[in-house]
């Protein structure tokens, strides 16, 4: 079996939001400083084999005791911004997920009531005395949701085909650009369709993009997907394209064009959904 510091971790992607450091207040605007300057920083791989590390003791440790001082770091016109993991606060919230997720025996074997309990316990003392915090990161196991992709152009795309490492797929715009295209996109849907899943998300996603500085950056990583995903499927995956021409025939009130943007979409994902139950 190889070490665990070897495994890629699958099938998580993720939507992030990068602050300048402007947007932290003292003594964290120091630390991210300090931080940003090293010359290597860890990776999300980096950021799971941590987790699961932490699920092998028994019984086991579904949250950090302690929050990370870790981050993601990124430059946007010439500008040092930092995604905290904030691996405490995700842990909780991923947590609160999982009993939807997880049939219940099932649940139970990986982690006991009585650890989901202590969790939970902990989570709502934190809150309590954290009632503002919000994550930096959003996560999405095996799909991007179809309401990220509406946040960005494909022109924003950024793809790198598999070298001595995985391939990369990723999209980044600035905050003003992602608001913009959420305010747009639920007017579309607002005046074109009732209200649904897809409006209902694109709220959710534009009250959590509100929370950070005008000046950031956003990003959508495919992030473990890629290690699932062929590369021909990774090299035609257009799916903000598919989403911003579905979106645009909508406004254009081309009903015809947004259901084949649609049912592009949903094909495509759905073979990806599907690698989730094989064997």
């Amino acid at each position: 079996m190889p070490a665990l510091s070897s495994v890629h971790v699958p099938y998580a992607a993720y939507l992030r939001v990068y602050e300048p450091l402007a947007a932290f207040p003292e003594p964290e605007r120091s630390h991210w400083a300090r931080y940003a300057r090293r010359e290597r920083t860890p990776t999300a791989q980096d950021e799971l084999r941590r987790s699961l590390a932490d699920l092998l003791p028994t019984p086991p440790v579904p949250v950090p005791v302690h929050e990370s001082a870790d981050a993601f770091v990124a430059e946007m016109d010439g500008v040092v911004c930092v995604c905290p993991w904030r691996t405490r606060l995700r842990g909780w919230l991923a947590l609160e997920e999982l009993a939807e997720q997880l049939p219940a025996p099932l649940l139970d074997a990986v982690l006991p009531p009585v650890v989901r309990e202590q969790a939970a316990a902990d989570y709502e003392r934190w809150r309590e005395r954290n009632p503002d915090a919000r994550p930096w990161i959003r996560t999405s196991v095996w799909q991007v949701p179809v309401r990220w992709f509406a946040l960005f152009s494909d022109k924003e795309r950024e793809y790198e085909p598999a070298g001595p490492g995985a391939a990369v797929l990723r999209y980044r715009t600035p905050m003003v650009q992602a608001r913009r295209r959420v305010a747009r996109a639920l007017k579309t849907l607002r005046d074109a369709i009732d209200e649904g899943q897809l409006t209902e998300g694109l709220v959710d996603v534009g009250r959590w993009l509100e929370e950070f500085h005008p000046r950031s950056l956003v990003e959508l990583d495919y992030g473990g997907l890629v290690h699932a995903l062929p590369g021909p499927h990774l090299a035609d995956d257009r799916s903000a394209a598919d989403v911003a021409a579905g979106i645009a025939a909508l406004r254009a009130g081309d009903g015809e064009g947004a259901g084949e943007a649609y049912a592009r979409l949903a094909e495509r994902w759905r073979a990806v959904r599907d690698r989730q139950f094989a064997n």
